[in-house]
């Protein structure tokens, strides 16, 4: 199921909905091709920036998938998942390098095969976390968020390959 997202409030909502269940406004059609992520906590604000990040689907290539990152200093940036595994952990040579303590060294892996990413916990002692679910094995969704250690990605995909 692939959701959308309220570009006022950031809340996630049934991909049915024409109205946003937290505040009421009217929800965009994929045809906008933009999503807006609002603060993890509106009420933190360390860098002095208060701006949303906002992400064009257009850029995301067909065939591929990213993961944006929501809050800390590097708030926005992304990932692209091209590879066929894409590894994320605290060790060098992980695809995804994330330099802190309650990551292991490897932690996840992201598995890509036929049009589907699958997330996979390599055994880490934090876990991962999909949606604020710690999860084994899971098959990533359009605007599914993934926690690992405690960094947060949104995954998104290409909407070429939504259609």
């Amino acid at each position: 199921m692939a959701y959308v997202f309220c570009n006022k409030c950031g809340h996630r909502n049934p991909p049915t909905s024409g109205f946003c269940s937290a505040c009421g406004t009217v929800l965009d059609i994929v045809e906008d091709r933009t999503i807006t992520l609002t603060k993890v906590d509106p009420l933190y604000d360390a860098a002095g920036k208060d701006d949303d990040v906002v992400v064009d689907l257009n850029e995301i290539r067909p065939g591929t998938a990213i993961l944006v990152q929501r809050g800390g200093d590097e708030e926005g940036s992304y990932f692209s998942l091209t590879s066929a595994v894409t590894t994320i952990g605290r060790h060098s040579d992980s695809t995804i390098a994330l330099e802190d303590i309650t990551v292991s060294r490897r932690h996840t892996e992201i598995h890509h095969s036929d049009g589907r990413y699958i997330v996979r916990d390599a055994g880490s002692l934090n876990g991962t976390y999909v949606n604020q679910k710690r999860v084994d094995v899971v098959e990533l969704l359009q605007g599914d968020e993934l926690q690992v250690g405690k960094y947060r990605f949104v995954f998104l995909e290409s909407v070429e390959d939504l259609k």
